[in-house]
């Protein structure tokens, strides 16, 4: 070995001797003195969840990892600071680091009965003049009785579009001998019949779900309800004279994703999409006296609007369905919310339907979703801001989930520039659904796989269970207000 090496070597073994022994001479690890929680306690109804945030105190460069524990987890549990209400009783949760802890008390209460509900005209009108709401379509004429249908072969429409998840049209009617009658929506995706000679009423699902109704007859008035209730659908109808009634009700089963991405084969009964239809499907004549549109609220503390992702309806199994972000905020609201969305709405399309709804329903808050179907502008947004306010409504605008394609990012840009000119609040659902918590790539797990061969490919827009969950959790952390 050449010796002028070794000696370097050698002349510079004490510097990395001397390096050695001052990293193992570290100052003495960080000894906090206490940890501060942003809730000294809580109280919960069974089912809920509630964030504890905590940091140390004197604060540290780098926030420790905190241990959560939970007294008794039949009671309730916690997991990186969420605290999940299991059951009745009283418990406590801690939050420690080395030898420094604070303990919050936990009460869980029952959760309350739901309220009753009154229902609120959105909408009505005796037939014995012309309504201007009305298509007539050249199938009847307006008689001092009612709307008299003699031409079959088309429907009369409302022009008046709804979305609402909780609504009911009701016909005050009377049937001839021969009277097949149809009630349907404008755009055919739900059907139902009133078949008199046959005695029966149905809604044409596969297969159809039908009744014998025993005390059909002709020249009698009768009062027919067809009711939209989330994925529920209801036919009723009842005898004036008599008060005999009969039901049938059908509920939709989504598939949880499309072509390769569907979890089931689901069960279709059609939300009710857009506007409402009644005609003479068979038979001479149908008399129309009377309809009138319902929501079955009419005061709540927060109505919910949107498009597909705010109707989860059209797409959850049955099974996971109070496992949607709507619905879990429901749920923790008793019931005191609704929601009203459309599969495929603009900011046009909610302008549209929340001018025929909003005013006749009393909300403290009014949360708006909507983006990736196009129409968003400035603008736009204003006045759907403006609106909500003329109501006397707190608005909130939401950040749109993250999407295969990104597409939220410009228009969450958009939404954020609205909501600070406005000084409104907004929950970012787009960092909840997003693969870094970041708002631009979308964490596929939290989104259904949409697989379709009509050239859209394979798309992850509609939020599924856990995506629900962690939207949910987001409105805790942004919103929290509503649920105060």
């Amino acid at each position: 070995m050449n010796r002028k090496f070794l000696f370097l070597l050698f002349f510079f073994l004490p510097a990395f001797s001397l390096s050695g022994c001052e990293k193992n001479n570290a100052p003495e690890e960080y000894k906090p003195q206490g940890i501060h929680v942003n809730k000294t306690s809580l109280t919960m109804k069974v089912g809920y969840r509630e964030l504890l945030t905590a940091s140390v105190v004197p604060a540290a460069a780098h926030q420790p990892a905190l241990q959560w524990s939970s007294a008794d987890e039949s009671v309730a549990t916690i997991t990186d600071g969420w605290v999940e209400a299991v059951a009745a009783g009283e418990t406590s949760v801690t939050v420690a680091y080395q030898d420094v802890g604070t303990v919050i008390p936990v009460r869980v209460e029952e959760v309350d009965p739901p309220k009753p509900s009154v229902k609120a005209v959105l909408y009505e009108s005796a037939l014995t003049t012309a309504a201007p709401e009305l298509s007539v379509n050249g199938l009847g004429n307006y008689t001092a009785d009612g709307l008299r249908i003699t031409v079959k072969g088309n429907t009369v429409q409302l022009n008046k579009f709804y979305a609402l998840a909780e609504r009911m049209v009701q016909y005050r009617v009377v049937f001839a001998s021969d009277t097949r009658a149809i009630f349907r929506s404008s755009q055919g995706d739900f059907n139902a019949y009133v078949d008199v000679p046959n005695q029966e009423i149905s809604i044409a699902t596969n297969p159809v779900t039908k009744k014998t109704v025993a005390f059909l007859q002709r020249d009698r008035e009768y009062i027919v309800e067809v009711y939209h209730i989330y994925q529920q659908a209801k036919l009723r109808i009842v005898d004036i004279l008599t008060g005999e009634e009969a039901e049938i009700s059908a509920t939709h089963d989504g598939q949880g994703g499309v072509g390769q991405g569907a979890l089931q084969e689901g069960f279709s009964v059609g939300m009710q999409w857009d506007h409402y239809c009644f005609g003479l499907d068979g038979g001479s004549s149908l008399l129309v006296k009377q309809i009138t549109v319902y929501s079955m609220k009419n005061r709540v503390k927060l109505l919910i609007y949107g498009d597909s992702v705010s109707q989860p309806e059209g797409y959850f199994p049955i099974k996971d369905f109070p496992l949607a972000w709507t619905q879990r905020i429901i749920s923790r609201l008793d019931g005191d919310a609704v929601s009203s969305g459309r599969g495929g709405g603009t900011i046009h399309t909610v302008l549209e339907y929340i001018k025929n709804e909003l005013p006749f329903i009393k909300a403290e808050y009014v949360m708006v979703t909507i983006g990736t179907n196009g129409g968003n502008t400035e603008s736009n947004l204003d006045e759907l801001v403006s609106y909500i306010r003329a109501q006397g409504c707190i608005p909130i605008l939401n950040n749109v989930p993250s999407n295969e394609s990104a597409t939220q990012v410009e228009i969450n840009s958009l939404i954020d520039r609205v909501r600070l000119r406005h000084h409104i609040k907004g929950c970012r659902f787009d960092l909840a659904t997003s693969l870094a918590g970041d708002g631009k790539e979308v964490d596929r797990s939290t989104m259904y796989w949409e697989n379709y061969t009509n050239g859209w490919g394979n798309i992850y827009h509609h939020p599924n269970e856990k995506g629900g969950q962690k939207m949910y959790d987001r409105t805790l952390i942004d919103i929290p207000e509503i649920y105060e």
